[in-house]
């Protein structure tokens, strides 16, 4: 418990891993901005990137005098949270990791695409360690799966229940882990099982992330809608939950647990 008392009055030590990418550079150049952070690691697979300066991937060119690095345990020897926007065998891999630490590590997970065993992994090590995971890390996201759930007990099952998803055509996962969970979400309260909800999933130009809940009934349509307009919401929701997370005993959380503690903090 000392590491979490001492998380009030220091500088949170991050680790970000898959760093250069897409949103490991929004998370980073945030981090970087926010007092309440220190960019203590930058994980990367093997590659060209290695051993390269990490400020020179963010917004800013100035040298922040952290290296990227391939070297998991070391990286997180030294951090109080890891932020994981991965793959999913690269994700299960670093929770091994984190487990066998010494210290206690708290992890944002972020990663989708992650598969039922894989999922379970997760799951187990949060026996051990505090995990925050979420397919969406997004505050508004949070609250339409609150949304999503109170029209589906309201309606009832008399109302059809579609969703659509958009993402820009890069995305590798379809349907989204986003739009998988609303399912979930919707089935669960209507009792019914997850592939009773219609998912469609659509991958064309740059678009960060929509998502739409359609109920409709006789003579009326009813449309939960969340659109993303930048990555820049998942990274503040990703640092909201490193800022929860490090103060918490083991176990599996999520965002809507993030949200109820009412700190935004910073990012």
């Amino acid at each position: 418990m000392t590491q979490n008392v001492e998380a009030h009055t220091r500088r949170i030590q991050l680790a970000i891993s898959g760093c250069a990418g897409r949103m490991g550079r929004a998370i980073g150049t945030l981090a970087w901005q926010d007092p309440a952070f220190q960019i203590r690691a930058a994980l990367e697979a093997s590659g060209p990137k290695i051993g390269k300066d990490y400020g020179s991937f963010l917004d800013s060119s100035t040298p922040m005098g952290v290296l990227i690095t391939d070297d998991v345990r070391a990286a997180l020897s030294q951090s109080d949270v890891l932020i994981e926007f991965t793959l999913p065998e690269a994700t299960v891999t670093h929770v091994r990791v984190a487990q066998q630490l010494g210290r206690r590590v708290g992890i944002v997970i972020g990663t989708t695409g992650l598969s039922d065993a894989e999922q379970q992994i997760i799951r187990a090590a949060a026996k051990t360690i505090p995990i925050v995971f979420s397919p969406n890390m997004s505050m508004g996201v949070t609250v339409l799966f609150e949304l999503a759930k109170i029209a589906a007990q309201r309606l009832g099952i008399t109302y059809d229940v579609e969703i659509v998803e958009t993402h820009h055509r890069h995305k590798q996962d379809a349907p989204s882990g986003t739009a998988k969970r609303l399912a979930q979400v919707i089935a669960e309260t209507r009792q019914q099982d997850t592939a009773s909800i219609p998912v469609h999933a659509v991958r064309v130009g740059d678009i960060v992330g929509d998502h739409t809940v359609i109920l409709a009934g006789p003579g009326e349509r009813l449309e939960l809608t969340h659109r993303a307009h930048s990555r820049e919401v998942f990274a503040r929701g990703a640092l909201r939950a490193a800022r929860f997370i490090v103060t918490q005993p083991p176990g599996l959380y999520d965002m809507t647990h993030v949200l109820k503690t009412g700190n935004t903090g910073a990012g």
